[in-house]
């Protein structure tokens, strides 16, 4: 199966040498390079029955690697669960009009945050008012399209109800918000964030409609969880949607929503593939899931305590700590420490070092 790897690793060089890239994406092209292979370091196994030798290599635990996302989807998944209310859950997305792509590319860190602080100022304001309460919503970053062109929006997962003086109040069930309301204070909120930050001339996008929708409510706090596993540790593409490549080109599976959401398969050149990818690396220690409302970091533990109160909920015992490989078992059925072979006990044999210098 080609991977985003296998392609970087044939074609990264190149691309470097032909485009001045900044360092944040330098530095992912590299971590994806060499993610999984002897440069990383490693170490060795071997069956205590059989002898089997098993030789894993270190991951880059870049977040933009397709591969290395697995395990701390996983945990911050049942993190997540453990604070799921008896409530209906909506989906609200805000998106941005594509003719203000080129500016956000050249000013993420700006942009992208203004995309956060309009949703979630929208969110509480309208919330506020049309039902007096104070919801929890978390909203997560993308800014990618499926053909990997630049498409930034904020995916939120908002409760239906909230906390108030009197206690909990719940909207209605197949009911949340006015869409319309929702997307023009958010254009207004958006625009004036935007025009005070970057001092741009923006006035012809009021007249625009913007694209903001809400879904219908979750089938129960399960489907939230298995929702939330599909988008919040996602990169711009999976492994899984590549075909294959050959002869500089590459050729992934894509979904035409002009199309009634028909799958589609796309080819590129490797370098546009490349560069497709790396519009869509965040900026140093940009944080893409954030938490509003009563799941706000600061107040959160206290919040979620007060709603199960009111609610009737029991709140979730404590997990008991446990090793990597413990949580692969219990998460897959996987156990790594058996021998793929005779099912014998795998014990560690030896370490092989990394060969870069530290940094």
């Amino acid at each position: 199966m080609t991977e985003v790897a296998d392609i970087v690793r044939q074609y990264g060089n190149a691309y470097r040498k032909t485009h001045k890239l900044p360092l944040n994406q330098l530095r992912t092209l590299r971590a994806i390079e060499i993610c999984r292979t002897k440069e990383l370091g490693g170490h060795v196994d071997e069956c205590e029955a059989c002898g089997h030798i098993r030789i894993s290599y270190n991951s880059c635990r870049n977040r933009h690697c397709p591969k290395c996302q697995f395990l701390k989807k996983e945990k911050w998944l049942e993190a997540r669960g453990k604070e799921l209310l008896p409530v209906p859950y909506f989906h609200v997305v805000f998106t941005i009009p594509d003719t203000l792509n080129p500016l956000a590319l050249r000013n993420q860190e700006v942009v992208y945050n203004l995309l956060f602080k309009a949703a979630s100022e929208t969110l509480t304001a309208l919330i506020r008012t049309r039902l007096g309460a104070q919801a929890g919503f978390i909203c997560v970053l993308h800014t990618w399209g499926q053909n990997l062109m630049d498409h930034p929006h904020v995916h939120c997962i908002v409760t239906g109800g909230g906390l108030s003086p009197h206690g909990w109040i719940s909207s209605k069930r197949k009911f949340f918000l006015p869409v319309k309301v929702m997307s023009r204070l958010f254009k207004g909120k958006f625009l004036s964030f935007l025009k005070t930050a970057l001092d741009t001339d923006i006035d012809r996008l009021y007249a625009k409609e913007w694209v903001v929708y809400c879904k219908p409510p979750f089938n129960g706090p399960e489907s939230v969880v298995t929702y939330l596993g599909r988008y919040t540790h996602r990169v711009a593409i999976t492994n899984r949607r590549i075909i294959g490549m050959e002869e500089g080109k590459v050729s992934l599976f894509f979904k035409d929503y002009s199309d009634g959401n028909k799958k589609k398969i796309m080819t590129l050149d490797a370098t546009e593939f490349i560069r497709r990818f790396l519009l869509h690396v965040l900026p140093d220690k940009f944080v893409k899931i954030r938490y509003f409302g009563f799941l706000a970091n600061r107040n959160r533990k206290a919040c979620l305590d007060k709603c199960r109160r009111l609610l009737g909920v029991k709140p979730c015992s404590e997990r008991i700590p446990e090793t990597w490989q413990e949580t692969l078992l219990r998460i897959t059925g996987v156990d790594i420490t058996l021998c793929p072979l005779c099912q014998g006990r795998m014990k560690p044999k030896e370490m092989i070092l990394s060969l870069r210098g530290p940094p």
